[in-house]
Formats: C-alpha cells, structure tokens, sequence
C-alpha cells in the first residue's frame, strides 16, 4: 500500500553517522514481538547494535516523545508516516536529531524487502529548513494479507478502497504509485491481479456488492447453460429425426407383423380379425401429424398398408378358404 519509514532520533550533540555508534546506547526499539523492534534486532545487528552491546527498550510512540524528553534513552527507532504526531514531534523538536542511514544503499541489498529513501532538505518545513539537508532513510513496504480463499469480491472492494486512500502523493511517493502487485515474497490474489490489469468491473462501478454478487451469478450460469446448450442445438435436429422415424417404424413392425401371418399360415382362419387389424393400422396412420419432410416416407407407408390390405383380400378370395367353408 506504501513505504513505511524507520527513523532513528537521538539526543546526542555529536553527530551520529554509523549505526554502530549507537552500541553501549539506551535505545527504544517498542515492546518484544512489535514488527518496529523485530526489524530493529535485525537492522542494527548487522551494526553490532544488538541487547548484549547496548540497552534496547520497549518504549514507542507517545511513550518514546516521553522518555526522550525525560533523558531515559538516548536514541528511539521508530516508523511511521512524516506527517504523524510523534514523528513531526520529533522533526521539530531543536534539541533532537534525525540520523541518516548512509549505508542505505548496503542495507536494501542485504534485506530486499528494504526500499531507500529520501528525506529532502526543507521538505517538513521549509521556513525552518526542516530537514537542514536531505537524508538518507530506509523503509518496509506495507501490505495486505488475505485468505486464499477470500471472496474475490471482497479482495476487489478492498483494492478500490485502497486506491482511494493510498494512490495520492505523498514525500516518499509519487501519485499512481501505491498500491501495486510488485511482490517477491507472497503471491498475489488472482482477482487483485484482474484488477491491477483491468480495474473495477462495469458491475462493480455500477451496481451494489449484494447485486453485483447476484449478477454474477447469474451470468455464470447464462453462459454455462449456453455452452452446454449450443451442442445440443445441434444435435435436436437429429433426435428429432430419429424420434419421428421411430414413430414410422413402429407402424412398419406393426405391419410386418400382421403380414408375417399369412407366411406362417396360408389359410388363416382369422381373417375378420386381420382385417380389422389392417384397418386399425392405417386409421392411426392417418391421424399422424408428419412436417413434410416425412411426406414421402409416409406415403411409402400408407402404400404398404394397402399391399397388405390386398394381400388380405386374396386370402378371402382363395380356392383354399372356399374348401374350408
């Protein structure tokens, strides 16, 4: 989201331009287990600065501006914002200096999680020449840690709401600046990448999180259904087809049926029935509805129907059927 700066404020009217000349000092570094004095420990013990070579003391913030007035320290390692309270207490206050990290450059080397800085001359007040030269400093960049499991949604909101409090420019930042997704120690969100690349969505611009959610949905499921529906467009035609060509070939088994009779037995002495049979075939034949591609296959049909019907008339008709009567 932004730079965070160390600072390291002493009392001392000599010049303080090496970190090791802090060692056998009182320094308040904030309480154990604080990010301020963990970064500290590491930082000033590349110095040789560590709580065997100089005093470290869980003082910070208000607690530090005291105990510095009060002569109870001799330096303070703090960070925070120029524009905070205790860090402009300190800026402005004559009796306490800013210490320069000249090995800036060697410490972001040694930490890559470090960034250099830059305090200019004048820049906290230009009338009193606050700073009265440019120093050196070093900084943490701060971030925001999440769930993997997040709702992309509200990784998003947090973004927008981020770039509105943190994308201004600042002393130690220009505008555009933060937040970013440079990070070579946490991998990021995917939806934090979709929005560094595309920003807020149309829905999220211009809808509320609860109808943006909803909206989403249901577009997941539109294109869902329209991903499965477009191969099956095209397979309807087909299964129309077939489903109209079975209803023909049950008439024709029907039929084949009632015709393989006659081969099984030359003199049927059911024929009334048969002929009843034929009827009812080519009744429920004629009240189907076909489109007119099936015309033709249903004129084959009903010509069928009438080669069975006739075979059944010269079966009446037979010497064979006279001789049984």
């Amino acid at each position: 989201m932004y730079i965070n700066p160390f600072w390291i404020f002493y009392s001392s009217n000599e010049p303080f331009e090496r970190l090791s000349q802090l060692i056998g000092k009182r320094i308040a570094v904030g309480p154990v287990g604080s990010r301020g004095r963990t970064a500290a420990e590491q930082i000033l013990g590349k110095a040789g600065v560590n709580s065997e070579s100089a005093t470290l003391l869980p003082f910070t913030g208000s607690a530090a501006v005291e105990a510095m007035s009060d002569g109870k320290v001799d330096a303070v390692w703090i960070s925070g914002a120029p524009d905070s309270p205790v860090i402009r207490s300190f800026l402005e206050n004559p009796n306490v200096r800013l210490m320069g990290f000249q090995t800036a450059e060697a410490l972001t080397r040694l930490f890559p999680e470090l960034a250099r800085l830059v305090l200019p001359q004048g820049v906290i007040d230009i009338y009193q020449n606050i700073p009265p030269n440019d120093v050196p400093l070093i900084g943490t960049p701060t971030k925001v840690l999440v769930r993997s499991d997040l709702n992309p949604e509200i990784v998003q909101l947090l973004l927008q709401t981020m770039v509105e409090a943190h994308s201004g420019a600042n002393i130690f930042q220009r505008a555009g600046e933060f937040p970013n997704s440079t990070d070579v120690e946490y991998p990021v969100a995917p939806a934090a990448i979709d929005f560094y690349k595309n920003g807020p969505s149309f829905m999220q611009r211009h809808l509320p999180l609860w109808l943006s959610v909803h909206a989403q949905r249901a577009i997941a499921v539109l294109v869902t259904a329209i991903a499965l529906g477009l191969p099956m467009f095209r397979f309807l035609p087909w299964a129309y087809n077939w489903i109209t060509r079975r209803r023909l070939f049950y008439w024709y088994a029907q039929l084949k049926k009632l015709e393989a009779s006659f081969d099984v037995s030359p003199v049927n002495h059911r024929l009334a029935e048969t002929r009843a049979e034929i009827e009812r075939i080519e009744d429920a034949v004629s009240h189907i509805s076909f489109p007119l591609t099936f015309s033709d296959q249903l004129y084959n049909l009903r010509s069928h129907i009438e080669i069975v019907r006739r075979k059944i008339s010269s079966h009446e008709n037979a010497p064979g059927r006279v001789a049984a009567e």
